[in-house]
């Protein structure tokens, strides 16, 4: 197996030098800066989202992924829209909706939903989700990436449903070590009229493990004649994001799992590419209270109980890395009601850095 190239930070000062990248451009929509946040499935709803925008930083903004052929049955039942389309229709923009199957006439349909309805700024489509329950049982996601012909006909479907509107592209290197295609399925999605390709730098098979790839998503530039490439995996500090511009052919990044915790984390990496100091961290205190205006965003939404239950996952995230956050995560996972959760977090998160030994 080949080794990834891994970022290796040494002698980098990314507060020293602007690096006045070219406008990143997404049909006829400029992306500044070329910073995305990546759409993840049951955290980058409509109030994380909102914490995101607080800080800035971010260029675009999508939401989770949406099921095309779920959100095409409850259209025809006439019942509520999915909660993954919470506040999209009154948020601010640019705003990008992503969605995924593999049948193109269903998602066609559901682009066009969007963007009549909606007024999304971007469609994207997920040929990146390496889950069995995408890939195995609905044959989507980066099942696709094995049949190439397949997502030319959903992009060029989904093209001609959402113009002007412009849609994008979400991949993986391959499915597997042995498979890996990116170059050619690049062509593909070029070919077929979408506007800009995503690549996160992992095959399918390793889901999230190992380091990813960012000579191969470097290479994939080549062969694109006209539509913006954008990295994706691993960039979990402001000076990754740096490197990943100044050593790396690509148009654009996307932040996906590291910003969960730290939504202020587009923020600084938007100062890095600029030249200018990179804001420091929120204090500990100030990150709880950014994670209790998380909370009450979610639970106005879903009702104390339920707002609870999923907040648990976000607690978590926002106390990854800190000392204690193992002694917070054992009692936050059990919290059900807002009495408890307050509880827990005035009790438990970490508020101090400890002193040094």
């Amino acid at each position: 197996m080949d080794t990834p190239h891994q970022f290796d930070l040494t002698g980098i000062e990314p507060t020293t030098e602007d690096l006045k990248l070219p406008p990143l451009k997404i049909g006829d929509m400029v992306i500044d800066p070329p910073i995305l946040q990546a759409p993840m499935a049951g955290f980058t709803n409509y109030a994380f989202r909102q914490i995101v925008r607080g800080y800035g930083g971010a260029g675009l903004l999508a939401t989770e992924m949406v099921n095309a052929r779920g959100f095409h049955w409850l259209d025809e039942h006439e019942a509520e829209f999915p909660d993954r389309l919470w506040g999209v229709e009154d948020e601010a923009r640019p705003l990008a909706v992503q969605i995924w199957d593999n049948q193109p006439e269903v998602m066609a349909k559901v682009g066009r939903r969007l963007v009549e309805e909606f007024k999304v700024s971007v469609v994207d489509i997920n040929f990146g989700c390496p889950v069995k329950q995408v890939t195995e049982k609905a044959h989507s996601g980066s099942y696709l990436l094995r049949v190439p012909e397949r997502m030319g006909q959903i992009i060029s479907k989904l093209v001609e449903a959402c113009a002007p509107t412009p849609v994008t592209a979400k991949i993986r290197l391959g499915c597997s070590m042995d498979s890996i295609n990116a170059n050619d399925i690049a062509q593909v999605v070029e070919q077929s009229g979408a506007a800009a390709l995503t690549v996160h730098g992992r095959v399918a098979a390793q889901f999230f493990k190992g380091e990813a790839d960012w000579e191969r998503i470097s290479e994939i530039k080549s062969h694109l004649k006209k539509i913006p490439l954008i990295g994706n995996g691993d960039l979990d500090s402001a000076e990754k994001v740096y490197r990943a511009f100044r050593n790396f052919d690509v148009d654009g990044v996307m932040i996906a799992r590291a910003c969960l915790g730290r939504p202020w984390l587009f923020a600084q990496a938007a100062a890095a590419i600029a030249g200018k100091p990179i804001p420091p961290e929120p204090t500990l205190v100030e990150q709880r209270d950014c994670m209790l205006k998380h909370y009450d965003l979610v639970v106005q939404r879903f009702g104390e109980s339920k707002g609870t239950l999923l907040m648990r996952k976000f607690a978590c995230c926002y106390a990854q890395g800190k000392s204690g956050a193992r002694h917070f995560r054992k009692h936050v996972a059990n919290v059900a009601t807002p009495q408890e959760f307050y509880e827990v977090v005035e009790k438990h998160f970490p508020i101090e850095t400890p002193a040094p030994a």
